[in-house]
């Protein structure tokens, strides 16, 4: 598939569990998924539990496409697992889709996972004697096939898998039992617990996903904790010893939906506020702010507000533009971005821009965006970027180039400024992200901006990702 008019990072997947015998768990789990779409479209799948036995349907595309009435319909049960997905380890087919499934002691396993192992290596090693082949290429199954070989409850099997596990990992899993949800040490992706006044728990990536059906947050499921949902409460096991937490940041910045929240604040009021952060570190003299859509635009209004700039919706998106099968033509390809946005010249001719965007990765898109503006008429154009440059890859579950592919790891700003064809060009600090979050610095995973890695990676993986000219 082709993603040549997307210059965005894109999140690996979205997860979520239902136990409530007395609602239909398909329907909320399809509502569930539509939900965290923007985690993952390439796949999407459910896994019921139903008299003693798990039924699974899976297949590639939207959540939309992948389910209708029909199969909502066949798919009953008293708990539900879900998941949608974005490759960043394994190709995008059939068998990488999820919740993916292996065969236990006393039935079948479902799971689905969110983030990436770094120590994968490993443990196909270990598992080169199973007698169920692996057919996937992700790690979602190899963490499915630790869990099958494990003697005693579900909840009792991940907790003696998860010390295995190195990296990233907020996963669902579901036996004819049990549904069980767990998170790693650092809690790098985000997994929160919620429940429908008593009758019934469930588990999401993000609260969005909760308030669409109809559930109440209780509480994020703690690092290295493993919980069993009940119909009225949750079992806990602490199967790790809890390091700092270490949220992934570009929840915060771009991945999680604005009406999520985390770390006790919404995902629209943490982005606002870096806005207002970038103004007041980078100001600029302009007539409008602009936001590029959609991830752009509350800190494009904190900017707007924080500066007494006024702002304007001057960037209209095509929502239905994405990953796609048709190849864009030449031309297109060279200017993808066009696909994507289509400025109203009427607003934007004759003005001085200030345009907030939340990342540049290659330069290649925002390029192409100032392109477009000074096309349509705009006398200048002021880049504000609501996080700081872009120059490590990450390892947890983004799908993020390698090194010497992030513009900002080899040029500096007033280059990249160049390179675009920008006024100016202003990223924020660190100091002012973290002021923005309300939280410390030690609390979220930075690594994609320092190189401080919280979780060990390979040194061959390492090497692979810094030095290799071709995609890892």
């Amino acid at each position: 598939m082709s993603d040549v008019f997307d210059g965005h990072l894109h999140e690996e997947c979205g997860v979520a569990g239902v136990v409530a015998s007395g609602r239909d768990v398909s329907r909320l789990m399809f509502f569930a998924l539509h939900a965290l779409q923007h985690r993952g479209q390439e796949s999407a799948g459910i896994a019921v539990n139903d008299d003693g036995h798990v039924m699974v349907q899976r297949d590639l595309g939207l959540v939309s496409a992948v389910f209708d009435e029909p199969s909502l319909q066949s798919l009953r049960g008293a708990a539900a697992i879900g998941h949608v997905r974005y490759s960043t380890t394994g190709a995008n087919r059939w068998a990488n889709a999820q919740p993916v499934t292996r065969n236990r002691g006393d039935g079948m396993v479902a799971l689905g996972h969110n983030g990436n192992l770094t120590n994968t290596d490993a443990l196909r090693a270990e598992l080169s004697g199973d007698p169920e082949p692996l057919v996937a290429t992700n790690d979602s199954e190899l963490i499915a096939a630790l869990v099958a070989r494990e003697p005693g409850s579900l909840l009792d099997a991940v907790a003696a898998v998860m010390p295995k596990l190195v990296g990233a990992f907020s996963v669902v899993a579901l036996s004819h039992r049990e549904l069980v949800a767990f998170r790693d040490a650092n809690g790098v992706r985000p997994l929160v617990i919620g429940t429908f006044d008593g009758d019934g728990y469930c588990v999401a990536s993000e609260t969005a996903a909760l308030d669409q059906i109809g559930a109440t947050p209780v509480r994020d499921v703690r690092p290295g904790e493993a919980i069993r949902l009940r119909e009225n409460g949750f079992d806990s096991i602490q199967a790790l010893e809890p390091g700092e937490p270490r949220l992934c940041v570009f929840e915060s910045i771009y991945f999680a939906r604005p009406d999520s929240v985390l770390e006790g604040s919404t995902v629209w009021g943490q982005r606002r506020a870096m806005g207002a952060e970038l103004a007041r570190e980078h100001p600029a003299e302009a007539d409008l702010v602009v936001g590029l859509p959609d991830s752009g635009t509350p800190a494009a209004i904190g900017f707007a507000e924080a500066s007494g700039i006024p702002y304007a919706e001057a960037v209209v998106r095509n929502r239905y533009v994405g990953r796609s099968f048709i190849q864009p033509d030449q031309d297109l390809r060279r200017n993808g971005v066009k696909l994507k946005f289509n400025p109203l010249r009427e607003v934007i001719a004759g003005k001085r821009l200030v345009v907030v965007d939340d990342s540049i990765v290659r330069g290649t898109t925002t390029g192409q965006v100032v392109a477009m503006l000074r096309e349509a008429g705009a006398r200048e154009v002021h880049m504000r970027i609501s996080s700081p440059p872009l120059r490590w890859p990450c390892f947890y579950g983004i799908d993020m180039p390698n090194r010497h592919e992030l513009v900002a790891s080899s040029h500096s700003v007033e280059e990249i400024a160049a390179m675009t064809g920008a006024t100016s060009l202003a990223y924020l600090g660190l100091d002012a992200l973290q002021r923005a979050l309300g939280q410390p610095s030690d609390r979220f995973c930075r690594a994609c901006f320092t190189g401080e890695y919280p979780i060990p990676v390979p040194d061959s993986t390492m090497k692979l990702r810094f030095e290799s000219p071709v995609r890892a």
